[in-house]
């Protein structure tokens, strides 16, 4: 058994979710924020190399936020020891007060090819952590099916991942870690190893979710494009040790669709996003 799957199965409890506020065409002031994620001393050192040192951050609630910056900043690390994937050296993460044992936490794995169980069928993987936690088995088909209505699955999940293709693959990924109703969803860039055409499908699906659900969403990208397209909130981050550059508010407004790239607002946003990502790789 795959142990990273297993840690994180092992937090998947069922919880209620709320549904997010009504998207806004400016940043809150930071006190008006309700954070969700607040992690507060984070320190991650590598050998001498400090990676972050004593950082401090607070996602908000009900929203989508991604993170972009340069080469080796450690995204990916930063939302792996959020989940306590890699273990920090110092600091604390709360979500919403609790402690990460106390919470729903579902993860979105950039290769999805190892994330999968090969030797269970797709509705199996995606029942997986509710049947971890007790869940009898026909309500966990009955969350199965609610999955496959929303995000409009076509193909058969009594096939093996093996037999799927790499979208589908990621796909049952992501409704597995949507199926214990997270209260906050990590994915780490879950598109970088699929084609545009499903890129763009799972794209549009997701972010029907997220409206509908309202789940705290938490996305490592290594595409600006996508970074912007996604996020209610883009974090920019900087070179090693790293820390946040800026937070620019994306503020525009949902579904979001293919014509949005060309949108002035979204060109203005993009731009402006690459210009403070320039400013840190120069330094």
């Amino acid at each position: 058994m795959n142990p990273v799957n297993e840690t994180l199965a092992m937090n998947a409890v069922p919880t209620p979710l709320a549904f997010p506020p009504a998207n806004e065409p400016a940043a809150p002031e930071p006190s008006a924020r309700k954070a969700h994620v607040t992690i507060r001393g984070l320190t991650k050192r590598f050998g001498d190399q400090s990676l972050y040192e004593n950082f401090d951050l607070d996602l908000p609630r009900g929203r989508v936020v991604t993170f972009f910056g340069p080469n080796g900043c450690g995204k990916s690390t930063l939302i792996n020891m959020i989940c306590g994937l890699i273990p920090m050296d110092a600091g604390e993460v709360l979500f919403d007060g609790k402690t990460r044992e106390e919470t729903t936490i579902g993860y979105v794995f950039q290769n999805y090819r190892d994330a999968l169980f090969p030797w269970k069928k797709a509705a199996d993987n995606i029942q997986y952590p509710l049947r971890l936690r007790g869940v009898p088995k026909a309500d966990a088909r009955r969350r199965v099916e609610e999955l496959v209505a929303e995000f409009e699955v076509k193909f058969d999940l009594n096939r093996y991942p093996w037999e799927l293709s790499g979208g589908q693959q990621q796909l049952v990924s992501i409704m597995r870690a949507l199926a214990p109703r997270p209260e906050v969803v990590f994915l780490d860039e879950p598109f970088s190893a699929l084609d545009y055409e499903a890129t763009l499908s799972i794209r549009e699906r997701l972010q029907a979710t997220f409206m509908r659900s309202g789940v705290t969403t938490v996305i490592v990208s290594h595409d600006l494009e996508e970074a912007v397209y996604l996020a209610d909130e883009v974090f920019l981050l900087t070179k090693r040790p790293t820390r946040v550059a800026e937070v620019v508010d994306v503020g525009l407004a949902r579904p979001r669709g293919v014509q949005t790239l060309s949108q002035p607002d979204f060109v203005r946003t993009r731009a402006h996003c690459l210009e403070v990502f320039q400013r840190e790789v120069r330094r």
